[in-house]
């Protein structure tokens, strides 16, 4: 039976979540109990109103929405891309599509119904990141759905439709309630938080001291 949920806030576009879960999965490998774990993931939008632009590049779009010159965009972005090559990502921002979330995160709750939501998030993360793919594309998600053993009927169906929606909406609406404000937000037994991509030993000593306190 697993003793500890954690209950993970992230958003697709965010690059600190990727980096957040690899840094988690650093700590769940050393951990003595890592099969009492449960893991969890949840919805947030950093921005619920972007319009998906293919047009426009990530650069671009923090841009404009920081007010900042492309030059501090780029080196932004270089900074982060050096902080995913630490845990052994590659970020490629000047593929990434500037797209709206909503749909890859419809996306993830069709794949904890199938158990294969930790999948899910990895493939949609990868996609973004580093293969430069549309994440709001229905043809992009319905291929990352087959790869995970989803049927191409069923994410046709889902893309179609609203199914899922009020499971993003009420992530959301549990995230204001207990006071996130930013991604990834990583949420242990509904007890304890960790806010951030922080280092693999912050997460380690949280789920110890989770365990012993049963």
């Amino acid at each position: 039976m697993k003793k500890i949920i954690v209950e993970i806030w992230s958003d697709v576009m965010c690059p600190f979540c990727y980096i957040g879960k690899r840094r988690f999965e650093a700590a769940l490998a050393k951990f003595d109990y890592k099969d009492e774990v449960s893991i969890e993931w949840k919805s947030f939008q950093l921005d619920p109103n972007i319009q998906t632009d293919a047009s426009k590049t990530i650069h671009q779009f923090l841009a404009e929405r920081k007010g900042f010159s492309l030059e501090k965009a780029k080196e932004m972005n270089d900074y982060v891309t050096g902080l995913a090559k630490n845990v052994g990502l590659t970020y490629n921002f000047d593929r990434a599509v500037v797209a709206n979330s909503f749909d890859a995160h419809r996306f993830s709750h069709l794949a904890k119904h199938h158990n294969v939501q930790d999948e899910a998030e990895e493939l949609l993360f990868k996609s973004y990141f580093t293969d430069g793919k549309n994440t709001a594309d229905a043809d992009t998600l319905i291929q990352l759905g087959k790869e995970i053993g989803i049927d191409a009927d069923e994410m046709k169906e889902m893309l179609s439709g609203d199914k899922y929606a009020s499971d993003v909406q009420e992530d959301i609406i549990v995230a204001e309630s207990i006071g996130v404000r930013g991604v990834p937000f990583f949420v242990f037994n509904r007890k304890y938080a960790i806010s951030g991509a922080q280092e693999s030993q912050v997460f380690l000593d949280l789920l110890n001291k989770v365990h012993q306190e049963g």
